[in-house]
């Protein structure tokens, strides 16, 4: 190796590589470029020497990096063995060699791992070493970015013709993974077909029509007075369990447990049918004792469900008992509500275990089912059905909060929330206003605590909206007359203010829905269209004038609150149409609140044209007002010049018509009188600021101007 140039220090090249990496290849793909655009360079090759390609390819360092060789200016040596490094010899006259050179890429495990020092560094263990390099002795013309290259046996790059030409190797395709097709599912006639369906539909048919055979059988003793009470009772419960006690003999095979879960979910059915029959029929337990009854009864079947994780045996229990309930209750009474209570109380915490939507909803449904329909037979105390209705939002509200804890975005728990306070609300209808207005009030309260004291979800909205109805109604039913639009729309206040504190869309739902009614009630009864419009037909009652001004306020602040709290959680833009009736309302508020208090004081034709004239001076005062406040905003000023052509037009069209001697006189003088004031100070506050604008001499005299 004596005699040629040194070859590249791969070694220190490897151990800098993530230094200079950045450096390198920038140098490199800029060279690399020149070389391949010179064609006179590629010329100059010798026939039959051998070359490293013009195609640049990266050496995979040791930090899983590409390497590439140092640029130009750096010191290049290395060794054929171990222990002997070859000399140095310049080649700056024939410029960088290991500028811009390519590398071939060699796989690692092609390459010998062999100790390169570099400058008295130690060897970067683990770094893959490429093919040595021969460089051709002094004289031999060796293009730009080209050296040539000396074959090792079985390792280095191919000879000379092997090289391609072109600068680049084609891409390699790129291998996607194929997209899976969706499953088809098996249709009604696949699922009939599958093997053991028939077995279990078989088993679980025959023991719904044992079940039915069992409640026809009791039903028809009755009627026939077969054997005696006492011998139906233990006849049904000795059935009953020869059933369930089958049922778990069959379970231990494997061959014979479709049958087992029938016999089971059967045998705990007429358990449960036999103690409603006790209760209910022949009153061997009075009803406290056969609640208990039917609950460690169901409770015992659930528990067995769970054990053997069956949820269609937890299913089939809960359904048929509160299918065939009401048979033997004859109709859907109190009771029959309370027995179905006892199936959700039962069947509510296997539904935490296990998440069995179908149980919760087999078992939360019958009982506010049978609560509605108990209101058609017109019960001798309906406050007994409200209590009953209350029990089962309770109990129902319970469940579904608790399911909303422990599982989050359950719908079944959301349903059955928004569906509990249903047989409760419904018996307000039989009770007297006050009675109904507490139960109503009640259902509010509950669901409001747990709107306020619950997490932010889909269920603590939906909860919340039952709450604000539930509020609405029972507001509804404890007042009448006019004191009720101004309740409404303070409920609507105080919704809005919640909007504001919770940052939450919520509220304003109920403050909007609030308003809305609150805003109908008022135009209908407290602050009436014909109050602006005609002198009083009849004397209104000093409550009902006290009323009407604070319902008029109410609305007025409402119109106000309501849309900057919608545009606060961006629901509405800064619309000029949601402005606008904003501010129509607003002006209807405060005239209505005027007339109110003006016929307060003299409820004649005296007072109505005195108040009209009130109204009429004080839109144009409050014009005026946001002429001044609105030299710098635009809102404010085009509010000010709408309200003074509002002003001009009542003076106009109705206080010329409705309006009549001195009333008319001070309606115009005072608003004429208003109008000029306001031209004249708005006119100098304008001309004032153009001044201290255009001048800057003229801006101490703007000031002291403006503040005259």
């Amino acid at each position: 190796m004596t005699g040629q140039d040194p070859l590249i220090r791969l070694a220190e090249e490897l151990g800098t590589l993530g230094q200079r990496l950045a450096e390198v290849g920038a140098e490199l793909r800029n060279v690399g470029a020149a070389a391949r655009t010179s064609p006179a360079e590629q010329d100059a090759t010798p026939t039959g020497e051998s070359a490293t390609p013009p195609d640049a390819v990266d050496l995979e360092g040791p930090a899983g990096e590409d390497s590439t060789l140092d640029g130009p200016g750096h010191d290049v040596r290395a060794r054929n063995t171990p222990d002997h490094d070859a000399p140095t010899q310049d080649t700056s006259a024939q410029g960088d060699p290991t500028q811009g050179i390519p590398v071939q890429d060699i796989p690692v495990q092609d390459i010998p791992a062999q100790d390169i020092p570099a400058q008295g560094r130690p060897p970067v263990v683990g770094s893959p070493v490429p093919p040595q390099v021969h460089v051709p002795p002094q004289g031999t013309p060796v293009p730009h970015g080209q050296v040539a290259a000396q074959a090792v046996p079985g390792q280095g790059p191919p000879p000379p013709h092997a090289w391609p030409y072109t600068a680049w190797g084609p891409h390699q395709p790129v291998h996607t993974m194929p997209v899976p097709h969706p499953v088809a599912r098996p249709s009604l006639f696949e699922r009939l077909g599958q093997d053991g369906v028939g077995s279990r539909i078989l088993a679980w048919v025959g023991g719904a029509v044992t079940l039915l055979g069992v409640v026809l059988l009791l039903v028809l003793a009755v009627q026939r007075d077969y054997l005696g009470p006492l011998p139906r009772v233990i006849a049904g419960a000795v059935l009953g369990l020869v059933l369930t006690g089958i049922g778990l003999r069959l379970h231990r095979s494997e061959t014979t447990r479709t049958g087992a879960f029938a016999l089971v979910a059967t045998g705990v059915a007429v358990l449960y049918l036999d103690v409603v029959a006790a209760t209910s029929i022949y009153d061997f337990l009075d009803t406290g004792g056969g609640l208990v009854a039917g609950l460690v009864v169901t409770a015992l079947g659930l528990l067995l469900a769970m054990k053997w994780d069956s949820v269609t045996l937890a299913v089939y229990v809960v359904a048929s008992c509160a299918v065939c309930a009401p048979i033997l209750t004859s109709g859907f009474t109190v009771e029959l509500v309370a027995f179905l209570l006892v199936l959700k109380i039962a069947a509510g915490p296997v539904h935490l275990r296990r998440n069995w939507p179908w149980l919760a909803v087999t078992a939360g449904v019958p009982p506010l089912l049978a609560s509605v329909l108990a209101l058609g037979g017109r019960p001798d105390d309906p406050l007994v059905l409200a209590g009953t209705g209350l029990v089962a939002f309770v109990v129902t509200l319970a469940g579904a909060v608790l399911t909303d804890r422990v599982r989050p975005g359950d719908n079944t728990a959301l349903g059955l929330a928004l569906g509990a306070p249903a047989p409760a609300l419904l018996t307000t209808v039989l009770l007297e206003r006050n009675e109904g207005a507490f139960v109503a009030g009640l259902v509010s309260v509950i669901t409001l605590g747990v709107w306020v004291f619950g997490r932010r979800s889909a269920f603590r909205a939906g909860v919340g909206g039952v709450g604000v109805f539930a509020l609405f109604l029972a507001t509804a039913l404890a007042l009448d007359g006019s004191v009720l639009p101004a309740v409404v729309l303070g409920e609507a206040l105080v919704l809005t203010v919640l909007t504001w504190r919770t940052n939450s869309r919520g509220p304003l739902i109920g403050a909007t829905v609030f308003g809305a009614a609150g805003g109908l009630l008022a135009t209908s009864d407290s602050i009436p269209p014909l109050l602006l419009l005609q002198e009083p037909l009849w004397t209104r009652t000093p409550g009902d004038l006290v009323a009407g001004i604070v319902t008029a306020f109410a609305l007025g602040t409402l119109a106000v609150v309501l849309p900057w709290a919608a545009t606060r959680l961006d629901v509405i833009e800064r619309d000029q149409v949601v402005w606008s009736l904003m501010g129509l309302i607003v002006l209807y508020s405060a005239a209505s609140a005027v007339l109110c208090a003006a016929l307060l004081v003299s409820q004649d034709a005296t007072g109505f044209l005195f108040g009209h004239t009130i109204v009429t001076v004080s839109w144009t005062i409050a014009a005026l007002v946001l002429l001044v406040k609105g030299i710098d905003r635009r809102g404010l000023r085009v509010a000010g010049l709408v309200l003074v052509g509002a002003a001009v037009a009542k003076l106009v069209l109705f206080d010329m018509a409705a309006l009549d001697g001195f009333a008319r006189v001070l309606a115009f003088m005072g608003a004429g009188l208003v109008l000029l004031a306001a031209g004249t100070r708005y006119a100098k506050l304008v001309a004032t600021r153009r001044i201290g604008a255009n001048s800057p001499e003229g801006g101490a005299e703007a000031t002291r101007g403006a503040s005259t």
